[in-house]
């Protein structure tokens, strides 16, 4: 590796230049190993935020963030592999429910996933509301349960991209985490070394997403799509809204139960949608054509899938979910058609009541939350429960409540009203 040093690094990138390919990889391997100070990546990240990073650039920053671990394959499994990654909402439970949806269909799913952080909710978190459930597996484990059920949602190993566990808490806590080409390869490294054949990213646009407005979210799909395509795995971004949370429910174990009516063929009409579209993209991407996914949620066996699923890793599915010890019930101010559920508004009160975490050491409760009684577009009656907020703790509410304040809207019966649409946008 040729010869560089940290200072050069970042006035290249300070000034606007060009970083190379040796530079790249000097300062990863360096950073990782403990030799590049934590205060001089902080720079070279400002500088990235501020500057940009072009196509070459980004992959090459990717490829040396995974050169710093191990790579995974699925190559001896008996079936082609597909995995999905969202990049964050409120009641994105969507994981849940999808993962065995597509294992029913012949597609197995390494679904490696992470715990929540701040207002939007983990998928960890979420199913370790399952009585036994466990997310650590080792890789002989893993390998075994896809070969077996063909679906694994678990904690991702310390051996992928260990530069971006580096990299990650460090943006976090020197205002770098915005920058696009930074988030784009935290992200793919990890979906990069774990080698799936086919990737799907549910990328968030709206009050509730990371990427608030339509061009940041198209430019940060667009970004990943090609560090995928240049990795050699089919990948395709949707750009879905979270202007309004997903489903009726934020919260862990609230959000499983809502996973489970899903796999049984009911559920919320969006989080069904959204959970069909995003199976249909993984089997088309993992080249399998001739099933459709809304028959395997119709008649049973992604439930079979689901129930295989948990067991395998200590859960049991027919278990009672935990319930929150107190419930508040907010209820309609005046009668008329609800306009605006603000997901922003909603994430933070399932936070406060202590649904997330303001730190990674923090715990959760698993059956705080909050359940929202109506949709945009439905009728509401003054007086009536419009949401339910549930907690252990009922010193929790009144914070609850005030992140609610403003975050919806009723306007007169009559009123005309036209969501926006699901899936906004297919980049691929």
């Amino acid at each position: 590796m040729a010869e560089h040093d940290a200072v050069e690094v970042i006035l290249a990138k300070r000034d606007g230049g060009e970083l190379s390919d040796s530079q790249i990889d000097w300062v990863i391997r360096n950073y990782t190993d403990g030799v590049v100070a934590d205060e001089q990546m902080a720079a070279l990240n400002m500088a990235i935020l501020l500057n940009g990073m072009n196509r070459r650039e980004i992959a090459r920053w990717t490829n040396a963030m995974i050169a710093t671990g191990e790579r995974m394959s699925f190559a001896s499994l008996s079936r082609p592999t597909a995995d999905k990654h969202s990049t964050g909402g409120v009641g994105d439970k969507i994981t849940l429910p999808l993962a065995p949806l597509v294992a029913a269909c012949g597609v197995a799913v390494p679904q490696l996933s992470g715990r929540g952080l701040g207002h939007t909710g983990g998928t960890l978190d979420k199913l370790e509301a399952i009585p036994g459930w466990r997310a650590a597996l080792s890789n002989e484990e893993m390998f075994a349960q896809l070969e077996d059920v063909g679906a694994v949602i678990c904690a991702a190993g310390t051996g992928l991209a260990p530069a971006d566990r580096k990299l990650y808490a460090l943006r976090d806590v020197t205002g770098t985490v915005e920058s696009i080409p930074l988030i784009a390869s935290s992200i793919m490294s990890k979906k990069i070394a774990e080698g799936t054949g086919a990737l799907v990213l549910d990328v968030k646009v709206g009050s509730g997403a990371f990427m608030k407005s339509l061009s940041q979210a198209q430019e940060l799909a667009r970004t990943m799509v090609d560090l995928g395509t240049d990795a050699g795995v089919h990948t395709v971004a949707l750009l879905t809204d979270m202007s309004t949370p997903l489903g009726l429910t934020a919260g862990n174990g609230l959000e499983v139960a809502e996973s489970v009516e899903v796999l049984a063929g009911g559920g919320p009409a969006d989080v069904v949608e959204l959970t069909v579209a995003l199976a249909r993209e993984m089997l088309l991407g993992a080249g399998m054509t001739d099933v459709d996914p809304a028959d395997k949620l119709a008649d049973g066996s992604a439930m079979d899938a689901w129930r295989r699923m948990i067991s395998a890793q200590d859960g049991d599915p027919s278990a009672p979910l935990p319930v929150a010890a107190e419930q508040h019930v907010v209820t309609a101010p005046s009668s008329g058609v609800l306009t605006r559920l603000d997901a922003m508004a909603v994430g933070l009160a399932a936070w406060r009541l202590g649904a997330g975490r303001a730190r990674k050491e923090d715990p959760v409760s698993p059956g705080a939350g909050v359940v929202w009684h109506a949709r945009p577009g439905d009728t509401v009656i003054a007086g009536a429960p419009l949401l339910t907020l549930h907690a252990d703790d009922p010193a929790r509410f009144e914070r609850a409540l005030a992140s609610l304040e403003g975050g919806f809207d009723i306007a007169p019966a009559g009123t005309a009203f036209t969501p926006d649409p699901l899936v906004m946008e297919r980049i691929a």
